[in-house]
């Protein structure tokens, strides 16, 4: 497997400054206004930073979800490249993509010139661990005339302009690598919002960019809060010292009054991740036996207290296409008996629902003749052992087009023999074939249909049960308008977030 290793599920939202209208929001548009000097936004976020707040790991989705930063492109409602700092893109060849710049400034006062896109392009190419979006893929941008940036991939990549939506490929100044260990974003990105101030993990002050090509963001600044408790998040919104508290556990939702929460259908879906190289579940008989054992119907209704819906798939019904498309498993085997192995079933309590999960898996495990420890830490304490398949068992919560927004993607890194990503040691012929095949279709509709048999094949292994597809629950202050819903996770606050 891949070497490369990161906290990928302390990024569980990623923002780019979308285009207006393109998601749902909690009152007024998301469109900038040069009216007045608006009120600073007070926001709290669910994780902290956890590397510096670079860019090309887990920190991308705190800086794209405040608005600091953007890259050539976005995704649309559909899940589709739309334009950022890419005003339009063509493709010349299998390899060779030419993309046109809006004229825009970065938050330093320089321009973003083709010069400085292919610059910043280069170092996300040369950074260590390589961004999760360019796992597997080489890439060469070089600035041509006419404000155009050349892209060139060492194969062919069909989703390139859905690759470069990902936070962590966002354009940043020159200014942002004087520093050869790190890219800084503070100052140098391009979003509506600039980072002023970093109180360590704790906090962060943002002021409004006037200058950003988007439009004038109607608030003034942010004041950024980073509360990893669900329930401090949302008792300081009840008790008004927030305006917006993103991941409200649904726990807290009852306390919350009803107009001042709002639900999403997310791609996230939190499944079980069954090993299958070594310990008792590398038996596809029992993996099967295991498998059957779910009752999956049970965690939308009690466990997530209605705020999702029962696992029907790696991809859940957020991503919308897929529903008419899903195939029946394919190659599941018989189950076996269990007679009393023991099995580490291990989760992380970042999120709190995960624990009471994984305690409904445990029992039902149980249930079935498995005998089950059950270990439970926080998330950073606990990826490096399960990508070495040190669990046998391991409920994750993931968000299926967070880090591409190419369906096949995640199934590239989570289940294939040489995923960067593979925490059920999935090594499987004939689900490496189905991928690779679904990779080389450039056809939209084709390639989702390919994506859909290579999950039937990954299904079919049964590595992986899909439990449940999440809702993610805001909440929002009264008076505050302009709040972004994105099923993606990739939005929070916009040009037209006021209060």
């Amino acid at each position: 497997m891949r070497s490369h290793r990161r906290l990928r599920l302390l990024a569980p939202f990623l923002l780019l400054p979308l285009i207006a209208g393109c998601f749902s929001s909690g009152g007024g548009s998301d469109s900038g206004s040069d009216d007045g000097d608006g009120s600073r936004l007070r926001v709290a976020l669910a994780f902290p930073p956890a590397e510096n707040l670079s860019p090309y790991g887990a920190d991308a989705t705190l800086l794209s979800r405040l608005g600091v930063t953007e890259g050539l492109t976005s995704l649309d409602a559909n899940g589709s490249a739309a334009p950022a700092l890419a005003a339009s893109w063509q493709q010349k060849n299998s390899t060779t993509w030419t993309f046109t710049l809006r004229e825009a400034t970065f938050q330093d006062g320089t321009e973003v010139t083709p010069a400085a896109v292919a610059d910043s392009l280069a170092h996300a190419v040369a950074a260590e661990p390589a961004p999760a979006a360019l796992s597997g893929v080489g890439l060469t941008a070089k600035a041509g005339g006419d404000r155009t940036v050349t892209i060139t991939t060492d194969e062919p990549d069909p989703v390139l302009p859905l690759r470069l939506s990902s936070p962590s490929l966002a354009i940043l100044s020159a200014k942002a690598y004087r520093k050869s260990d790190k890219a800084d974003p503070v100052g140098t990105a391009t979003g509506p919002f600039e980072i002023t101030k970093v109180n360590g993990t704790t906090s962060a002050a943002l002021d409004r960019f006037d200058d950003y090509w988007g439009g004038r963001a109607q608030a003034s600044g942010i004041d950024a809060r980073f509360i990893a408790d669900g329930t401090a998040r949302a008792n300081a919104l009840r008790t008004g010292e927030l305006d917006i508290a993103e991941a409200v556990p649904v726990s807290q939702a009852a306390t919350l009054d009803k107009g001042t929460r709002r639900d999403t259908a997310t791609t996230r879906t939190t499944s079980l991740l069954l090993n299958a190289s070594s310990g008792p579940l590398k038996d596809a008989g029992l993996r099967a036996t295991a498998r059957a054992a779910i009752d999956t119907s049970v965690f939308a209704k009690d466990v997530y207290e209605g705020y999702g819906d029962a696992g029907a798939g790696i991809y859940g019904p957020a991503v919308t296409w897929a529903e008419g498309k899903r195939q029946k498993p394919v190659g599941r085997v018989t189950a076996e008996k269990a007679d009393g192995q023991t099995i580490t079933l291990a989760t992380y309590d970042n999120r709190p629902e995960l624990p009471e999960v994984a305690q409904v898996v445990k029992e039902q495990l149980e249930k079935a003749g498995f005998t089950v420890k059950l270990t439970v830490r926080e998330y950073s304490r606990l990826e490096s052992d399960a990508l070495d398949g040190k669990f046998d068992a391991f409920v994750l919560a993931r968000n299926t087009l967070l880090d591409t927004g190419d369906p096949v993607s995640i199934l590239a890194s989570d289940y294939t023999c040489d995923g960067d990503f593979n925490i059920a040691q999935l090594c499987d012929k004939d689900v490496d074939q189905a991928v690779a095949k679904a990779e080389q279709v450039t056809d939209t509709d084709k390639r989702r249909d390919a994506a859909m048999a290579a999950e039937a094949r990954v299904l079919g292994t049964d590595a992986v049960v899909p439990l449940v597809h999440q809702r993610i629950i805001t909440g929002v202050a009264d008076g505050v308008q302009g709040v972004v819903l994105d099923p993606y996770e990739r939005t929070l606050v916009g040009t037209g977030t006021r209060r």
